[in-house]
């Protein structure tokens, strides 16, 4: 299970962020972005965030996640489209050499930190 893995880097980015002049800081809301394509299984992300935020700023805190669909771009004629199956062909032109545009994002959008 690599969610404990990317559940720690999470808390590691996230406590980093608070600003040091906030005392016994508390985040209430971690909103991340995942990409269809990121590999991660939400419901393990989930419970690995609540066993690595224990004793931290992090305990307790709403994770909103924001799944972010697969996007490409034709490279022969430029169209752009949300990939919705397995086939990665453009469906304008069926050409196979496709730039993904978004759906491997991992990342945290924002913190919302208790006053």
């Amino acid at each position: 299970m690599h969610e404990m893995g990317v559940a720690q880097q999470i808390a590691n980015i996230a406590i980093d962020a608070i600003p040091s002049e906030i005392e016994n800081p508390k985040i209430e809301v971690l909103n991340l972005r995942i990409g269809k394509l990121a590999a991660v299984v939400e419901h393990s992300l989930r419970f690995c965030m609540e066993i690595i935020a224990k004793d931290t700023p992090l305990e307790g805190a709403r994770v909103v996640i924001d799944e972010v669909d697969v996007r490409a771009r034709c490279k022969s004629c430029g169209h752009e489209w949300v990939v919705e199956g397995p086939a990665f062909r453009c469906p304008a032109c069926t050409d196979g050499t496709v730039e993904l545009l978004s759906g491997r994002e991992l990342e945290i959008s924002s913190l919302e930190i208790a006053d």
